[in-house]
Formats: structure tokens, C-alpha cells, sequence
């Protein structure tokens, strides 16, 4: 069986773990979740870590960075130790962080923070069931939160661009 972690921490101001397990169970079985809990986004390396030391084999980490530009700069570093787990185990980080200042308000920062988290669930999900799908949706301009950005060109399958440089 399956297990996929959450990692989430107590400064959000939304529960986006929670999002994460209810559209994980929506999504199908064969898996577990685990779940930990941390202070904050720079807490996130260590608590995935800590994960995949117990048997994950997939993390989401869930986060958001305030509207302070120490914020922005926690944030960064919070995601370089992200990817520097990852690489370290040879594992994925789903990374689902919501920057408080993304929303106009409080019900949209809610709504974004639910959305997305829910998504990048999906994500999860896939890649540890459904790699395919994610295959097949290459190149979409997929987005989570917020819409789709849509293809630059259609399909982009034959399409060979002759202007410019």
C-alpha cells in the first residue's frame, strides 16, 4: 500500500491539509496519508524529511508566506529546502504554497487556498497512480488555484514557428 504525506504548518491562516486528505479520499484508494504538522514554511524541509523516513512514498507540503518581503524571502528559502529533500530521496514534494497577498480578500484567499490544495491532491495522486495523466495533459498550461492558462499554440504537435530571429 501506498503512503502519501501532508505536511502543513500552523501559520496559514487555512487549513489546506485538511483540503488535502478530503480530495484524496474523493480520488480513489490503494494509499494511506500521514499527516505533520509544523510552526512554519521554513519547517517544511525537516517535516517532509521526517516523512519519507516513515515510509512515504509522496509528500504534499502545504504553506503560505505573508505579505512581509521577509515573507517573500522565507518563502524562497522555505522552497530551495524543498527541492533539496527531494533530490536527497530521490522523491517528490508536491509544493502548494499560497502567498497571502495572491487574494483580494479573505474569502478569496480561502477559496484559492482550497483550490489549490485540492489540485495539487490530484497531482499526487496521479503521479503515484496515474503518471499517464499527467502525460497527457503536457503542455496545457494546467494551473492550480486559479484558471488555466491554456496552450501558447494548440496542440504544438507538427507546428514549427518561421518568423523572427
Amino acid at each position: 500500500m501506498k503512503m502519501i504525506g501532508i505536511a502543513d504548518t500552523t501559520f496559514a491562516r487555512y487549513n489546506m491539509g485538511h483540503s488535502v486528505e478530503d480530495e484524496l479520499r474523493k480520488a480513489g484508494d490503494g494509499f494511506r496519508t500521514m499527516r505533520y504538522t509544523v510552526p512554519g514554511i521554513k519547517d517544511l524541509p525537516v517535516a517532509c524529511l521526517i516523512l519519507f523516513e516513515k515510509g512515504v512514498d509522496i509528500v504534499v507540503a502545504c504553506g503560505m508566506p505573508g505579505k512581509k518581503p521577509v515573507d517573500k524571502i522565507s518563502s524562497q528559502v522555505a522552497s530551495m529546502g524543498l527541492m533539496e529533500v527531494q533530490l536527497k530521496t530521490a522523491k517528490h514534494i508536491i509544493e502548494v504554497f499560497v502567498h497571502e497577498d495572491e487574494a483580494k480578500d479573505d474569502r478569496e484567499l480561502a477559496w484559492l487556498c482550497d483550490r489549490r490544495a485540492r489540485e495539487h491532491a490530484i497531482n499526487a495522486y496521479n503521479l503515484l497512480f496515474n503518471p499517464e495523466t499527467l502525460t497527457k495533459n503536457a503542455g496545457k498550461g494546467l494551473r492550480q488555484g486559479y484558471p488555466d492558462a491554456g496552450e501558447a499554440m494548440g496542440d504544438n504537435s507538427g507546428n514549427t514557428y518561421t518568423g523572427g530571429h
